[in-house]
């Protein structure tokens, strides 16, 4: 039951994002069936990415209880998807926000806070490309 639970909780953000996203190309004149194939290829993605993170916890478990470690298996697996969720979740509320703070020009909160979203994001991509002195060390 929690797989359908957290299955439909994606789809629902994801069709929120759909059609904020078409409602701000729309209100921009900026409708683009590329851009809306795209779209939609990526939330069937992530579908797919959450379906296979639930089918790994319930694996994980079962293998747990096999190898009689259930609780070392029940937390590894729930962990798992649990993340993936989390993601996928906080993901689509970002770019829900994005689309609203697009839409709206008097919404200029969610510009502030996308805005911090961003360079945080920037900050964590830099940390994990290593630079050139990295590189030059290792060798």
């Amino acid at each position: 039951m929690q797989y359908l639970i957290m299955i439909c909780v994606v789809i629902g953000l994801a069709a929120a994002d759909l059609l904020t996203g078409i409602i701000k190309a729309y209100s921009k004149n900026d409708l683009s069936s590329a851009k809306m194939r795209s779209g939609g290829l990526d939330k069937l993605v992530e579908l797919i990415i959450l379906a296979t993170a639930c089918g790994l916890e319930h694996g994980v478990r079962l293998l747990g209880r096999y190898q009689d470690s259930a609780l070392l298996g029940a937390v590894t697996g729930t962990v798992a998807a649990g993340l993936v969720f989390a993601y996928i979740v906080m993901m689509e509320l970002i770019s829900i926000l994005e689309n609203f703070g697009e839409i709206c020009p008097d919404a200029a909160w969610v510009r502030r806070l996308i805005r911090r979203l961003r360079t945080i994001e920037r900050k964590d991509r830099d940390k994990d490309v290593p630079s050139e002195t990295d590189s030059t060390r290792s060798r």
